[in-house]
This record gives C-alpha cells, structure tokens and sequence, in this order.
C-alpha cells in the first residue's frame, strides 16, 4: 500500500499541430524543459517515455536513451513505453510506481509523438498496428472503418437519431478555443457538424480526431522532497492503474462494452478512495466521437446506451454537472498519439492547480483520466486530486 503522496511538481507541453520544422527529440526537449522549470530545477533519476509509432514514422526506436541524452541527463535509467494510444498513461504509470515504490525521488514522464514524418498509405498502415495484424489489418481494416462499424451498431442497437453524436465535437472546439496549446481553437455549430462530408459512414470529419506532433511532460516526486517555496497548488496523482480486454473487437462477448475501460475506472476510484459523484472533471478518450459516448457509460456516468444524452443535454460542457474535455480533448486540442495520456495529465494538472485560463472549472479538486489503446483493448486511468 503506497503511504506517501506522489506529487506533479511540474508539467510542459508543446502546441499540437504539424511540426514540419521540428524533429522529435527537439519536441520532446521543449516539454522537458518547461516541465522541470515548472517543477523548480527537480533532477529525474528515471525517464520515461510514451510513444506510439516513432519507429515506423521516425525510423527511430531506443527513445529512452536518444531522449536521455538530448536533454543532457545522461547516466539516468530510460526506457520507452508502447501501449498504442494509452502508451502516454502507461509511461505516466511506471514513473508513479518508480516514485512510489522508492525506487527513485524524482521521475520523468514525457510523452512525444510525429506523424509527419510520415503522410499517405504508409502513415495508414502504421496506424493500423493498432489492430490485429493477422484477423484485421490484413484485411484492409483502419482504426477509423472499426469505429465506424461501432457507431452504426451502437446507434442501431439504442435507436440514437440522426447527429446523435454531433454535441462531442461540438464540446470539444468549443473548448478547445481557450488552449493556446490546441491544434484547433474555433468553435463550430450544428450546422457546420451537419453539412460535413462523412469519411467513414456514420462518422464525419468532426467525429474524428486529427492525428498531430507534439510532447507533453510531467515531473513527478514525492510531497517532503517538494522544492522550498513550491509557487503552485499542490496536486497529488491519488491513483493510477491499467487494464486490458480481448484484442480483437470481434472476438468479444459484447462489442458495445469497453470492459477494460470500466475495470481501470473502478480499480482507480477504489485505490483513491473516491466515489464518481466526487469527480469535477473527466478527460476521456475522444478519437471518435463514439468512444466518448462508450467512455462514459463504460465509468458509470451513464446507463447503457444513454452516454450519448450527457453530450445532447450540455452535461459535459464547462459549466455542465460533468465537464469534459475541457481544454479541447482529442478533437480540438488533437490526437498526438502516443503522447495523448500525457498531455491529459498535463491538462487536468492545470485545472486543479487554477491554471485554465477561461476554460477554468471553479472549484475543481478532483480529476479522472483516462486514454485507451485501440477500441478500448487497453485502457489507463489516473485520478489527480488538489490538496489542501
């Protein structure tokens, strides 16, 4: 049982876009470096890294040490963490378990992705690694097609009409106009959600979150070893755990069902102590609107089927009963692979700390987040509480 708090003391992110004039270890040293700034110069003993493709896009594996090197903290333990879309939350768990277990004082969580460097087929073959290779893939299945067949079930199955999903993405640029950090910051309506030209029928364009560069990080450490005169509210990683499901989406018992999903939620709420009715603020993973929609049902926000009402009523909007999102999510802010449960730390970091700006959630003291690696095949989930 962990008897001490494990704090983020600092946090960096880079503007998600397309970085055509940035390599991705200087992406990765631009986070860095604002995180242990914000953290007020803490030294890591451990690093590491979530990514998701940077071999296939970058032709460049061993981040652990090229990041290590670059951002001169040679000698350090380094590794690379792979987990598909959550391999930034898998990082963010073993620099949790390094600090908690004592293994060391200070850890370095950093999460960098680049898909520029590779566009066209190629860039759609690597990301359909995600899938099974020898049942999917090999048949021409996409990430994207494979939601696609979810939506159309999922809005077969519960009667949803047509746009049923519309208000996610409309959450998501709605708030994505207050991050400076975003890839998009301009709202959109109804009408432009509805006049978009769909890429893979149900799903549009604003159902879709656009893959992009950047790299977030996170300096995490125990609360006595907090630097003297520490300038910011003190938010506590409370839990962190990880659960996984049958690979294949079609292999499994109920495909409308993110188990994996549900399991980590409530692995997490139970290890923090905490109940749902607690939670100010939820980041889910929205690189499609209907895993948004699944998300929420799969913590227990809402009944089966029904996930989709909570975007429809304005319940995830800022100013609803459950903001999330709240710095744009996937849709708005990007999808920066596997750096994604990074920048969602990072994110649900400043919220707790009063640091939003105009996307700031009034009295947020306790935040879950959660991203997942395929349809859910993995899925990582961190709760960060404010401390009084």
């Amino acid at each position: 049982m962990i008897m001490t708090d494990i704090i983020v003391a600092g946090i960096g992110q880079t503007v998600v876009g397309e970085h055509w004039d940035a390599s991705l270890r200087t992406l990765a040293l631009q986070a860095i470096q604002a995180a242990t700034q914000d953290s007020g110069g803490l030294k890591p003993q451990v690093l590491y890294v979530g990514n998701m493709l940077a071999s296939s896009l970058s032709r460049q594996a061993h981040l652990g040490a090229l990041l290590a090197d670059y951002a001169g903290l040679t000698g350090i333990e380094a590794s690379t963490v792979e987990a598909g879309g959550a391999s930034g939350g898998a990082a963010l768990r073993q620099g949790y378990l390094a600090v908690s277990s004592g293994l060391a004082d200070v850890a370095l969580v950093v999460g960098v992705e680049k898909f520029t460097d590779v566009i066209g087929p190629d860039l759609e073959a690597a990301l359909a690694s995600q899938t099974d290779s020898d049942y999917e893939s090999v048949h021409g299945m996409t990430l994207t097609s494979q939601a696609a067949l979810l939506a159309n079930r999922y809005i077969y199955e519960n009667q949803i009409p047509a746009g049923g999903l519309a208000n996610f993405p409309l959450t998501a640029h709605a708030n994505g106009v207050g991050n400076k950090f975003a890839m998009y910051r301009r709202a959109i309506g109804l009408d432009v959600y509805t006049k978009a030209e769909p890429v893979c029928e149900p799903l549009n364009i604003y159902d879709i979150a656009p893959n992009a560069d950047g790299a977030a990080a996170l300096v995490l450490t125990r609360r006595e070893l907090l630097p003297n005169g520490f300038p910011h509210p003190v938010v506590r990683l409370a839990a962190s755990t990880i659960a996984s499901d049958t690979f294949a989406l079609a292999e499994r018992g109920d495909m409308l069902w993110f188990g994996a999903a549900q399991a980590s939620i409530l692995q997490a709420l139970q290890k923090a102590g905490f109940t749902l009715d607690q939670v100010d603020l939820f980041e889910y993973y929205d690189l499609f609107s209907i895993f948004a929609a699944m998300s929420l049902e799969a913590a227990g926000f809402a009944g089966r089927g029904k996930g989709w009402e909570l975007a429809r009523d304005g319940a995830i909007a800022l100013t609803g009963q459950l903001p999330c999102a709240t710095l744009g999510g996937l849709k708005a802010r990007g999808n920066p692979g596997g750096a994604t449960g990074v920048y969602q730390a990072v994110e649900a970091t400043a919220q707790l700390r009063g640091q939003a700006g105009q996307n700031q959630i009034e009295g947020a003291r306790l935040a879950l987040i959660q991203c997942l690696g395929g349809p859910a095949s993995i899925a990582v989930t961190h709760i960060l509480e404010t401390m009084l």
